[in-house]
């Protein structure tokens, strides 16, 4: 049997490995290409390390090309192709990575899904209590990440190409506009509350713009031109679990738009400005500042403080009033605007303008909720009649 290779030390080395003449170490492999490549290390311990890194790597090449890999493998590996992505994007994939690695589906070779395996796990989640807004979201991870095998040619079908709606049932609540009447006994009751009137001024705002809670949350005082009544909307604020802030741009480049400012609108502003209290320190937050909306330690707010609010503030009426309120959210709000301003007869593309939608397919299907008064009073007009 052939003496082992030792280092000055007398530690045996392994395949590819070599001690050099200045004391450094060295490996060489064969790479996925067939082509020879060696790396350095200053200490045997280090250059292990790389060897290890390097194995793991062609390792996972390897069994990938074999269809080898798990479902939760695949995500890995289509989540870290995506850079550059969103705050919540990221929330989202990691959602999704965790809900996977708890399913026994999750394990799974990619190699043996099938569209029967996929519809199968789809109704186990649905009877385990999963919503179909959780389902739509898993998949809507899991289908572009299969895509990606196929594109690679490691399978030859993408097992979830089905229609979820074939499997599960559409069981989502869609968000609703408030009635006139339902907004007028909301907004009455905060207006009148010692307590929640301070939120009335918010509450208003979105309902007379139509903007999402980060948008509003996002603007500052140099936002606000009182000389020509218009707001820039131009970015969102957001915080992160670990309470860092952050700024984004709008969902998308039509986000970016002025706002007309209605009487009621101006006259809330005014009041924001008036009674926003100068804080020690101004937050910087991406080179923005002078926040128009602070908590009560001075920090910009970000969404989830109005999302509070807002269900406190219904629970309070429900507790109190026979005639109930529906749940009411921020985005409720621009649903409302929204439906009004279509009802009010706008043309689209100016209510898509106001809205910050791309897609005017989005403004007509999503935001504006037809009811009967709205259509009998279409009719109405359209026929000429009082």
């Amino acid at each position: 049997m052939a003496e082992r290779r030792k280092d000055r030390k007398g530690r045996v080395l392994r395949d590819g490995e070599s001690q050099r003449q200045n004391g450094t170490y060295m490996y060489r492999y064969t790479d996925v290409r067939g082509e020879r490549k060696c790396v350095y290390a200053k200490t045997l311990e280090q250059l292990r390390e790389k060897e290890q890194k390097i194995q793991q790597d062609l390792h996972d090449g390897i069994n990938y090309a074999a269809g080898e890999i798990t479902v939760i493998d695949l995500l890995h590996r289509y989540i870290a192709t995506k850079t550059g992505v969103r705050y919540n994007t990221k929330v989202g994939y990691q959602f999704v990575l965790n809900l996977v690695s708890k399913e026994d589906f999750g394990y799974r070779m990619i190699r043996d899904v099938k569209p029967s395996d996929a519809k199968q796990w789809f109704i186990k989640l649905h009877e385990d209590g999963r919503g179909y807004s959780t389902i739509t979201s898993v998949r809507g991870v899991l289908r572009p990440a299969f895509e990606m095998a196929v594109e690679d040619d490691i399978i030859r079908r993408n097992p979830f190409s089905f229609k979820i709606t074939d499997v599960v049932p559409n069981d989502s609540q869609t968000r609703q506009a408030i009635s006139k009447e339902v907004k007028e006994r909301f907004l009455t009751f905060i207006r009148e509350s010692k307590h929640y009137s301070q939120y009335y001024d918010e509450i208003a705002i979105l309902l007379g713009t139509g903007m999402r809670v980060s948008e509003l949350y996002g603007l500052t005082k140099a936002d606000i031109d009182f000389e020509v009544r218009r707001i820039k909307v131009e970015r969102q604020l957001t915080r992160t679990r670990h309470c860092e802030y952050y700024i984004e741009k709008p969902k998308t480049a039509s986000g970016e738009r002025y706002i007309p400012m209605t009487n009621e609108v101006y006259q809330a502003f005014q009041s924001v400005v008036q009674r926003r209290k100068q804080p020690k320190v101004e937050f910087l937050i991406d080179g923005h500042t002078s926040f128009l909306f602070l908590d009560k330690d001075g920090k910009p707010k970000v969404a989830m403080h109005l999302e509070h609010v807002m269900k406190r503030i219904v629970d309070r009426y429900n507790d109190t009033h026979e005639d109930q309120l529906p749940s009411i959210t921020p985005h409720v709000l621009r649903h409302t605007f929204c439906t009004e301003m279509a009802s009010s007869g706008i043309d689209l593309k100016s209510l898509q303008y106001l809205m910050g939608h791309s897609d005017v397919g989005v403004t007509l299907n999503v935001y504006t909720h037809a009811s009967y008064e709205t259509a009998q009073a279409a009719m109405k007009k359209a026929m000429g009649s009082g």
